[in-house]
C-alpha cells in the first residue's frame, strides 16, 4: 500500500457547511448513523450543517480523524428493502472540526459562543449520562469536567453568558437508556442546582434548552481489520478510519419542535422518525437486539466465538439465543410485531457482510446487563416465570469478568473495558473466590454490589441460588461450550 496516499481534502473534495451541530463521541457507531444521517440530510439539499467532534474521554480518536481533515470511509452491506443483498461505500466529509477538551479546554467551550451552533448528540455509552458528585466543585472556565454532563454544562455556562438566554440548543442524545433525553436534562439540572449556579441560568437550561429522547438503531461492526489492505487498494486511498456497518437503520425520537426544526432528519427519506411516545419502539429494539446481544456476549465468546454471526451459526449458540428469545423475552413485549422483528433480527445477526466482534460489544458490559437484560430477567420473575437463559448469562458475564477464557489448554486473558471500580471490585471477589472457591460468596458480592445494578439482587427471588448453580455449571464443566450444550439439553 506504500503507493496509495492517505484520505485527506488534499485528493479528496471537501463540501463546506457551517458546523452547526456539537458530536460528543467519535467512535464507531455516531459516524456510521448520525454522520451517515447528517450527510444524506445535506446532500439532499434541505439542510446545511456540518459537525465538531468532541472527544468525551482522555484516551479517544479525534487526533487520527483530524489527520485526515474528517473525511472517512463507510461501507454499508446487507438487505435492502427489496430482500436484495447490497454493499455500498461512501466517503463522508461533515465532520469539520475536532476538539480534545483535554488538551485544550478553550477550544471547546469557544464553541459554546458560536451563534451557528445549534444541536448536539452525544453517544457517551449508557454509563454516560448520569451525575457525579465530584463535578459540583470543579471550575468549569478552567477544569475539565468528570463527566459528560458536566462537560455539556460547562458549554451551556459560557453560551448563556456571552449570548443571553434566546439561543438555547437542541440537545439530542443516542445513549441507550429509557428517556435519554429527559434523563440527560435532569442530570444538568441537579448539577446545576448543586453548584448554586445562576437562577438564571438555571432557568436557561429549563426554558431555552429543549432536549428530545431517542431510539437507535443500526449494527456496526467497525473497522474491517481483515480485508483493510484489499478495500484500501479496492478504494484507491488508504483510510485508518474506515467504518462499516450494516444496511438496516431506525432512528425513532420524540416530538419536540424545536428539536424537529433543526434537526430535520425525518424530511430527507430516512427510516427516521418523530413520534409521540418513544417507549413501544425502545422497549422493543433494546430487549430484542440489544438485550440479545449483551447477554449473548459472556455466553459465546467463553464458549470459543469471537464473531456473533460465527456463534450463531453454531447450533448450540443459536438454539441458546432463539429459546431466549422465545421464552423469555418476547413475553415481555407488547407491541404485536415482536415475533416477527425477532426474527429480522436474528438475520440481521447472521448477515454474511457483517462481521460484528463479540469483543465490541463488551464495552461496559455491566451497565448494558443491567439496562438491557435485567429488567426482562426481573419482569420474568414477577410475572412467576423461570428466566433461566438470563441467569445464565448472568452467570456468564460474572465469569467473563474474571478476566480469562479457557479455550482447551490455554488461557487467554480478556481485555475488559469498564467502569474502573467495577474492574477493581471484580478484581477483589474473583482473589477471594481464588483463595476459598466459595461461589455462594462470589456470586453473594457480585449481585449485591449496588453500584452494579441499582438494587441488591440477592433479595430477588430465587436468583441468587440459581446464579450458584450456573456459577457451579460453568466452572465445573470441561468446557464453557460444553456448559452451553448441557444447559440447552437439561
Amino acid at each position: 500500500m506504500a503507493e496509495l496516499e492517505i484520505l485527506s481534502a488534499k485528493n479528496h473534495e471537501k463540501k463546506k457547511a457551517p458546523i452547526r451541530i456539537m458530536q460528543f463521541g467519535e467512535g464507531n457507531f455516531l459516524r456510521a448513523f448520525i454522520d451517515w444521517m447528517v450527510q444524506k440530510m445535506n446532500d439532499s439539499g434541505k439542510y446545511s450543517g456540518h459537525v465538531v467532534v468532541v472527544q468525551p474521554l482522555e484516551a479517544g480518536r479525534v487526533a487520527d480523524l483530524a489527520k485526515q481533515d474528517g473525511l472517512y470511509t463507510l461501507i454499508l452491506q446487507g438487505l435492502n428493502e427489496k430482500g436484495e443483498a447490497v454493499r455500498l461505500h461512501e466517503v463522508i466529509d461533515v465532520l469539520d472540526d475536532f476538539v480534545n477538551p483535554f488538551i485544550d479546554l478553550e477550544k471547546f467551550l469557544k464553541y459554546g459562543e458560536s451563534k451557528d451552533l445549534e444541536v448536539v448528540i452525544s453517544n457517551t455509552t449508557e454509563a454516560g449520562i448520569a451525575f457525579e458528585e465530584k463535578d459540583v466543585a470543579v471550575d468549569l472556565d478552567k477544569q475539565i469536567a468528570f463527566s459528560y454532563p458536566g462537560k455539556l454544562l460547562a458549554l451551556l455556562r459560557r453560551r448563556f453568558r456571552v449570548l443571553g438566554p434566546k439561543y438555547g440548543l437542541a440537545i439530542m442524545p443516542c445513549e441507550l437508556i429509557d428517556d435519554n433525553g429527559d434523563t440527560l436534562r435532569q442530570v444538568l439540572l441537579e448539577l446545576a442546582t448543586k453548584r448554586q449556579e445562576d437562577p438564571a441560568f438555571i432557568k436557561y437550561i429549563e426554558e431555552s434548552c429543549h432536549f428530545t429522547s431517542s431510539l437507535v438503531d443500526r449494527i456496526v461492526p467497525g473497522f474491517p481489520r481483515d480485508e483493510f489492505p484489499q478495500l484500501c487498494q479496492e478504494f484507491g486511498y488508504v483510510d485508518n478510519s474506515m467504518v462499516k456497518g450494516e444496511y438496516f437503520h431506525l432512528y425513532v425520537l420524540k416530538k419536540e419542535p424545536f428539536c424537529e426544526k433543526k434537526f430535520p432528519v425525518d424530511k430527507v427519506g430516512l427510516h427516521a422518525i418523530y413520534v409521540p411516545d418513544v417507549h413501544p419502539y425502545k422497549k422493543r429494539k433494546v430487549r430484542i437486539l440489544n438485550g440479545s446481544h449483551t447477554s449473548l456476549v459472556p455466553v459465546a465468546y467463553l464458549a470459543g466465538f469471537n464473531e456473533v454471526r460465527e456463534a450463531l451459526l453454531d447450533p448450540e449458540i443459536k438454539a441458546f439465543l432463539l429459546d431466549q428469545l422465545k421464552d423469555e423475552i418476547l413475553p415481555t413485549i407488547e407491541t404485536k410485531d415482536a415475533p416477527e422483528f425477532a426474527a429480522d433480527v436474528i438475520q440481521r445477526f447472521l448477515n454474511p457482510y457483517v462481521h460484528h466482534a463479540l469483543m465490541s460489544i463488551a464495552l461496559n458490559s455491566i451497565s448494558k446487563f443491567k439496562e438491557r437484560d435485567l429488567p426482562t430477567l426481573l419482569d420474568n420473575v414477577k410475572a412467576g416465570g423461570n428466566p433461566r437463559h438470563l441467569v445464565f448469562a448472568l452467570a456468564s458475564l460474572i465469569v467473563f469478568y474474571r478476566g480469562y477464557r479457557q479455550i482447551g489448554n490455554v488461557q487467554e486473558p480478556i481485555a475488559l473495558k469498564d467502569t474502573p471500580e467495577y474492574l477493581t471490585d471484580f478484581a477483589n471477589y474473583w482473589a477471594a473466590f481464588g483463595k476459598d472457591g466459595n461461589v455462594k460468596a462470589l456470586a453473594s458480592k457480585v449481585l449485591s454490589n449496588l453500584s452494579f445494578w441499582g438494587q441488591d439482587l440477592t433479595e430477588v427471588r430465587g436468583l441468587q441460588t440459581e446464579v450458584v448453580v450456573d456459577l457451579k455449571k460453568i466452572l465445573g464443566a470441561k468446557s464453557v461450550y460444553e456448559a452451553v450444550k448441557d444447559f440447552n439439553h437439561e
